[in-house]
């Protein structure tokens, strides 16, 4: 019989994905570019955490900072070509979602 035997790659994409905010940060920049305050208020994420959670992704080139020199200074995240891979993906689950996941079971503060 065989043994089934976890990927370590797949392992490690989940991990990665599984993390709080940061599969919605990565569902959220498939509609394009976005800043800083826009995503706080979309998401309902806290500043901190999204600082954090955009470093990371930042640093495994899933999303990339855009800066604008203007006054005043307008920065942006957006998707890298590997973050953008992720869109079948997510517009996948968004499909799921809507077949499988029961309005009901929504917490009160929660969107849907």
């Amino acid at each position: 019989m065989n043994e089934f035997e976890l990927c370590p790659r797949f392992e490690k994409a989940v991990s990665i994905l599984s993390q709080r905010w940061t599969a919605l940060i990565l569902y959220q920049l498939t509609a394009g570019p976005q800043r800083f305050c826009t995503m706080t208020d979309k998401l309902g994420v806290s500043g901190k955490t999204l600082s954090e959670r955009l470093k990371d992704l930042e640093q495994q080139d899933f999303i990339i900072r855009n800066v604008y020199p203007e006054t005043p200074v307008r920065i942006e995240y957006s998707l890298t070509e590997k973050g953008m891979s992720l869109t079948p993906i997510m517009k996948e689950i968004e499909i799921w979602s809507q077949k499988w996941i029961e309005r009901e079971s929504f917490s009160p503060n929660e969107k849907a």
